[in-house]
């Protein structure tokens, strides 16, 4: 099955080892991956800031970018969701994009129809579902069950997994105090769990929790669920940038 792989701007510019990753896990269950240079961001920032016709205008480019392409898959819960849920409400051309855009759990899950991908994980992890992913897209229970599936992993329950880790994107600039405070609960919780790796689906989200968790010397890892999945015994999970 031909794939095409959005990007999106956090994790191609901070973060291309995940990408990386999402490429490995696919490339192993036969998919044949594609990058179209021409992508760009999807314009959540801007709409969710006011600048809509600005949104406007990068999603009208995001739809020619992803044109031709019958599969495109994101590995952020956050963006899928402005591209499924948001593009529709934004009166332009981009109506072709939201009906072909998958979550990467969704995807692995709903249109490859596999939980068991072949990973192999050894470590304590616990899930973080993030608030899009759960609430836009309802990915559910997707991620764990492909979490479950992993072989070696000791997968342990995030308590009051559920609530907001309080990123929220402009959110936890406009509203730090309120955003700090969100945070220092979700890693309270995630600590209480003993477990050396939080995952998620979004790399906002584990940007966010994993900057607060260093800055306290915790020793917690966070990684994409993609970097976990895209782990095999013979090829394990390495730091790669």
């Amino acid at each position: 099955m031909q794939v095409a792989l959005f990007g999106t701007c956090l994790a191609d510019t901070l973060y291309p080892g995940t990408l990386k990753s999402v490429v490995r896990l696919l490339e192993r269950l036969g998919c044949e991956v594609e990058f179209p240079m021409e992508q760009t961001c999807c314009g959540q920032m801007h709409y969710n800031t006011g600048y809509q016709p600005d949104a406007a205008r990068l999603a009208t480019a995001l739809d020619t970018a992803f044109h031709g392409h019958a599969v495109v898959v994101a590995p952020s819960g956050s963006c899928a969701a402005m591209v499924r849920d948001t593009y529709p409400e934004l009166g332009v051309a981009a109506t072709a994009l939201p009906a072909k855009m998958y979550e990467l759990s969704e995807f692995l899950i709903d249109v490859l129809g596999v939980a068991d991908v072949g990973a192999y994980f050894p470590h304590r992890v616990t899930y973080h579902p993030t608030c899009h992913s759960l609430r836009m897209l309802g990915v559910g229970e997707r991620p764990l069950r492909l979490l479950r599936a992993v072989r070696g992993i000791d997968l342990v329950e995030l308590p009051e997994a559920n609530a907001c880790c309080g990123f929220g994107g402009t959110f936890a600039v406009k509203n730090h105090e309120t955003s700090s405070a969100m945070l220092s609960d979700k890693m309270r919780h995630v600590l209480g769990t003993g477990a050396e790796v939080l995952t998620a689906g979004d790399r906002s989200c584990l940007m966010h929790i994993g900057g607060g968790l260093s800055r306290l010397r915790t020793g917690v890892r966070t990684l994409h669920l993609a970097d976990i999945l895209a782990s095999t015994e013979e090829d394990p999970w390495h730091a790669t940038p």
